[in-house]
């Protein structure tokens, strides 16, 4: 048996991705919303999983992040962390849930971990969330951050193209993520941005980068849907799909609705 699919494979924690930092080792990061898929990702070895707001868009078919609920992502991690024993598993907290107030965010957060059991919470936003993640880690709950190409600001953004490659911009990334580290965060996401920019916040913080379309970094995360090859239309250019699911799904649902037309299944082998 492989060694990542060891039933002893010890939990990943805050202090595991830290240490792997420090040794420098890679960390490796996927989604998940569902129980069948969290159990196989956790046995193929993933460092940490992310419940990610994206199931906005995967699971629900929404257009943006912006609609799924909080009742929604403490379904999908709660689904998520019954089929984990290994895995760290990171939950994010939907738009609205922690913007408002860092009291909403604390109360937010605390029922998100109560509701999924859950390792820690992931917020998108530099300084103006630092209140709420002070509040959040105060109240013992680890916290993730994430910069740059932050989803759930699409609409002031405009478009999903790449942040900070303006000059200004980037130093104001380099302070949020300075800032993030100082208020306590664990590790830190950052998405599309250039890859120089990546080097430097990795080589500024002590804490992991974790980076999506943003070049090396500390470790890297996907969308699970996007990697598998289960969503057709969507190729941007730091994707790298590892199979084509959406293809052997078809065929396999092909060749069963053929089978069921032409009465070969069930056979007499398959009745009772």
């Amino acid at each position: 048996m492989a060694q990542y699919l060891s039933e002893t494979a010890k939990k990943v924690t805050t202090l595991c991705v830290r240490q792997m930092k420090a040794q420098g080792e890679k960390i490796s990061m996927l989604t998940s919303y569902d129980y069948t898929t969290a159990g196989i990702v956790d046995a193929a070895g993933i460092d940490i999983i992310l419940v990610g707001d994206s199931a906005s868009n995967v699971m629900a078919g929404n257009s943006t992040t912006l609609p799924i609920t909080l009742d929604e992502m403490a379904l999908y991690g709660r689904s998520v962390v019954r089929a984990v024993s290994h895995a760290m598993v990171v939950c994010d907290m939907p738009f609205g849930s922690y913007q408002v107030s860092a009291e909403d965010a604390v109360r937010n957060a605390i029922r998100l971990m109560q509701q999924t059991g859950a390792d820690a919470v992931k917020l998108e936003g530099g300084e103006a969330i630092i209140p709420a993640i002070r509040r959040i880690i105060a109240a013992g709950i680890p916290v993730m951050g994430h910069l740059g190409l932050t989803p759930q600001s699409i609409n002031v953004f405009g478009s999903y193209g790449v942040r900070a490659r303006e000059e200004a911009e980037a130093e104001r990334l380099m302070a949020d993520a300075k800032a993030l580290e100082a208020a306590g965060c664990f590790a830190l996401v950052l998405e599309k941005i250039p890859a120089a920019l990546t080097q430097r916040v990795c080589s500024s913080l002590s804490i992991p980068v974790i980076g999506i379309g943003a070049g090396p970094a500390d470790g890297q995360v996907l969308v699970i849907d996007d990697m598998l090859g289960k969503n057709k239309g969507f190729h941007p250019k730091f994707l790298r799909c590892y199979a084509d699911l959406h293809g052997i799904m078809t065929d396999a649902i092909g060749r069963y609705v053929s089978d069921v037309r032409s009465g070969d299944f069930p056979n007499e082998g398959e009745c009772y």
